[in-house]
């Protein structure tokens, strides 16, 4: 495995885990050559994925885009990388039992509101307002106020 810092091509496994129920190996590694470690991830080659964009476009999932707009909208956040990847991890696996080849990014970008609600509000309304592409204050007040019509039914 080459090193991401100093890319040589040999590293020795220093620790190796397995975690999402098997799925994934997640391996420490350290460089023979620098001696820094990196961190690997091993995963089982599925059968790809396509999103359906709004405009009608098909691109293949992309798990990293997942990440990063749950990066942009976790700035500044309590929340570790640790959760981030549990949350791509968690919309990936919906995707994948629903037993279809293509996914509307529609269905994606709920899934994920789903989760962040959950966890950080404030993360919520930062990636709904991207998502839904809110137009004006009044749209955003609504979500807000339907945000907190929700937490006071949970109270």
């Amino acid at each position: 495995m080459r090193c991401p810092f100093c890319h040589h091509q040999e590293s020795k496994v220093v620790d190796s885990r397995s975690s999402e129920e098997g799925a994934v190996i997640r391996r420490r590694r350290e460089c023979l050559a620098c001696e820094r470690r990196f961190t690997t991830y091993e995963r089982i080659e599925e059968e790809p994925l396509i999103v359906v964009k709004k405009d009608g476009r098909r691109e293949p999932f992309s798990r990293e885009k997942i990440l990063n707009g749950l990066r942009k909208a976790c700035e500044k956040r309590p929340l570790s990388f640790d959760t981030l990847e549990k949350i791509a991890d968690e919309v990936e696996q919906a995707i994948r039992k629903r037993n279809e080849n293509e996914t509307p990014s529609t269905v994606i970008g709920e899934l994920i509101m789903d989760r962040l609600k959950e966890i950080d509000e404030v993360a919520y309304v930062r990636f709904a307002s991207v998502y839904r592409q809110f137009k004006d204050i009044d749209i955003f007040i609504r979500e807000l106020q339907h945000l907190l019509g929700s937490k006071k039914k949970q109270e």
